[in-house]
C-alpha cells in the first residue's frame, strides 16, 4: 500500500473512531479507559497521528461494541506488509520516539543503513525472492531512516560492536560507503555512535540486538530479534532491565570521539582494499 493510501487509512481510521465514540456518548478518556490506554492516545488515533495496534483496535470494538470494524481496518488497511508482523509496531513508534537506543552487534542497524547496504542485507536473507520484493524491502528500510532527517529527529543512540564494522557487507565499495555514511550522521550530530570493542570479549547483550524507544506521552518500550522473529516489550520490569544491559554496552563502549575515527578507519581500510582489486 503506498505512502498516501496509508496515511488515508489511518485517517479513516480515527474519522471513524471519533464518530463512533460521540455516537455511544463517551470522552477520550473514558474510552481510553476502557481500553487501558490514556485518552492523549485515543486523541491521537482520531488525528491519525499514531497508528493503532492490532490488540488496542480489538478492545476498541469490544469497548464501542463495533462488530470488529476497526480490527478489519487495522489488518486489511493500515497493517504494512513490508515489514513483518512482530516489527511493524517497532516501525510505527520509532516515528513517534523522542529517544531511541540501539545495540548493534552483527550489522549496521536499519535506521543508519545506504542503499547498497540495506540491498545486500535483504538478498542474503532472501536469495530466492524476485528484485521486485528486494526492492520494496530497501524502499521500506530507506523511508525509515528518513526520521534523522526530520526537524524533530529523535535522539539516536547507537552502540555497534566493532565486528560490524569488519565484514564488506555488499562488498569493498559498499562497506566504504555505508561507513561514510556512518561517520557524516556522527558529524553531523544526527546521531551518537559508539563502538564496543572486540578486546571487551564478554558483553552485557551477548543475546543480540536491542533497542529502546522512550516516549513524550508514554512509558518507554524495548525491542529485542533474533535471526527469524523480534519481541516487543513495554513490561517495566522488563524495559528497565534491558535499559541496564544497554547502560552496561555503553559504558564498555569507547567514546564518540574515540569511536569516529575507528569507524574512519575501517571505511580506509575497505577502500584500500577495493582500490587494489
Amino acid at each position: 500500500m503506498a505512502n498516501g493510501s496509508r496515511q488515508a487509512a489511518w485517517e479513516f481510521f480515527g474519522t471513524e473512531l471519533k464518530r463512533r465514540r460521540e455516537d455511544a456518548g463517551i470522552t477520550q478518556v473514558e474510552l481510553g479507559a476502557r481500553v487501558f490506554i490514556s485518552g492523549g492516545y485515543i486523541g491521537q488515533f482520531e488525528q491519525a497521528i499514531r497508528k493503532p495496534q492490532l490488540d488496542v483496535a480489538q478492545r476498541i470494538d469490544e469497548a464501542l461494541q463495533t462488530d470488529g470494524i476497526f480490527e478489519r481496518l487495522c489488518r486489511r488497511l493500515i497493517d504494512d506488509p513490508r515489514y513483518a508482523d512482530y516489527f511493524a509496531g517497532v516501525v510505527e513508534l520509532e516515528r513517534l520516539a523522542t529517544k531511541i537506543c540501539e545495540f548493534a552487534p552483527t550489522v549496521v542497524p536499519g535506521l543508519l543503513q545506504t542503499e547498497r547496504y540495506a540491498r545486500a542485507v535483504t538478498i542474503a536473507a532472501n536469495p530466492f525472492k524476485p528484485d521486485s520484493y528486494v526492492d520494496e524491502i530497501v524502499t521500506a528500510r530507506l523511508e525509515r531512516s528518513r526520521i534523522l532527517d526530520d526537524a524533530t529527529r529523535p535522539e539516536y543512540w547507537v552502540t555497534l560492536h566493532e565486528s560490524v564494522l569488519r565484514v564488506p557487507v555488499g562488498g569493498m565499495e559498499a562497506a566504504t560507503a555505508q561507513l561514510e555514511h556512518v561517520a557524516r550522521l556522527m558529524r553531523a550530530r544526527a546521531a551518537v555512535v559508539t563502538v564496543l570493542p572486540d578486546e571487551v570479549g564478554a558483553h552485557a547483550s551477548m543475546g543480540g540486538m536491542l533497542k529502546l524507544m522512550s516516549f513524550e506521552d508514554a512509558p518507554p518500550v524495548a525491542y529485542t530479534e533474533t535471526e527469524y522473529s523480534g519481541t516487543l516489550i513495554d513490561d517495566p520490569a522488563v524495559v528497565m532491565h534491558a535499559q541496564r544491559t544497554y547502560d552496561l554496552l555503553r559504558v564498555a563502549a569507547l567514546s564518540p570521539e574515540a569511536s569516529l575515527p575507528l569507524i574512519e578507519s575501517a571505511a580506509e581500510d575497505f577502500r584500500r582494499c577495493a582500490s587494489s582489486t
